[in-house]
């Protein structure tokens, strides 16, 4: 299936002209993905389609409080919307059944593969709700608290609460916009970032105990293992966030996460400082993202993936510094 680049123009227009919409979130989902299909949802609903929403894994209760306003009642689907999902891949359990049948993708990673029939792609946005906020306003969907609070929700998540290089002023345009509704803002940042369970907490100490540093320091290892995921009954949603902890380090301009999601499968979260480039990092093993934000599963060992994600590191460091690196 050839894809085809459309527009926002053309983007509503596919909206408008269709209808019985089945809206994809990809696995292990976090607040874009989710916010973005609600909020999509909710106003196709709105000017009177029908659309419903598939997430391939359990959604974190911390969303409840849009995801549980939903109209969520399935139907024999004619068009499939796939919403932050760069590869087909990352449809994780819903590919058996979606794989190749993906009608529209909406996405701001400017690693998508192009596996949708039709592709709205803005890589300048900070996140795919900021995509959908344009669309709703283009096909005059009324957006209400609850969409407002969705979409908050994928923009402060996919921007660190606005703290990443991804934010520019259309960014703060929109959620300037967003504060107009009864959103909350302060108890969603609360929810997002700053609420951790006991579990987690313990979780947390366990994996900065296997930190390493390589190449100067440059670069930080975190490694989440199927050990301490039982040790601490942490899994899924509740491992979102871990890769945010080596960015914090000083000195460190590529930070590394290593999750185990099965046996000899590691799923890597890379987070990258200027002048490096994540995506070009994970995109020599398969995977892709932004900029500044980056993953991709490696196949292996624990010691085997370690050796092939520092191999691309120590790649793109050289390459951006014109210097080498030993270890």
């Amino acid at each position: 299936m050839a894809c085809k680049k459309i527009s926002l123009l053309q983007t509503a227009r596919f909206l408008k002209r269709n209808d019985h919409f089945v809206i994809l979130t990809h696995a292990s989902p976090d607040g874009d993905t989710l916010g973005s299909a609600c909020a999509l949802a909710m106003g196709l609903q709105k000017i009177g389609k029908r659309a419903y929403v598939v997430c391939p894994d359990p959604v974190p209760k911390k969303f409840d409080y849009f995801m549980k306003k939903l109209r969520n009642r399935a139907f024999k689907y004619k068009n499939v919307i796939a919403v932050d999902i760069a590869d087909e891949a990352l449809l994780g359990s819903l590919k058996d059944e979606f794989g190749g049948k993906v009608n529209l993708c909406i996405d701001h990673h400017v690693s998508n593969t192009g596996y949708a029939e039709n592709l709205f792609l803005d890589a300048s946005a900070s996140a795919t709700a900021e995509c959908v906020f344009a669309i709703l306003k283009v096909i005059h969907a009324v957006i209400d608290d609850t969409i407002a609070a969705a979409l908050y929700t994928g923009i402060s998540t996919d921007t660190g609460c606005f703290k990443y290089s991804n934010v520019t002023a259309r960014t703060f345009d929109i959620a300037g916009r967003l504060f107009a509704y009864n959103i909350n803002a302060a108890e969603i940042n609360r929810i997002m970032f700053d609420t951790k369970s006991k579990n987690r907490l313990e979780m947390e100490k366990l994996v900065l105990d296997t930190a390493e540093f390589h190449f100067d320091e440059k670069c930080m290892i975190l490694s989440v293992t199927e050990e301490i995921q039982k040790k601490t009954k942490c899994s899924g949603s509740e491992l979102e966030g871990v890769a945010a902890i080596s960015r914090s380090v000083e000195g460190v301009l590529a930070g590394v996460t290593i999750k185990e999601s099965e046996k000899n499968v590691f799923k890597i979260s890379l987070r990258t400082y200027e002048p490096l480039d994540a995506a070009n990092i994970c995109g020599r093993l398969g995977g892709g993202g932004h900029r500044a934000a980056a993953g991709c599963t490696v196949n292996g060992s624990l010691d085997e993936v370690k050796e092939k994600i520092l191999a691309s590191v120590k790649q793109e460091l050289e390459e951006a510094n014109a210097g080498a690196y030993t270890d």
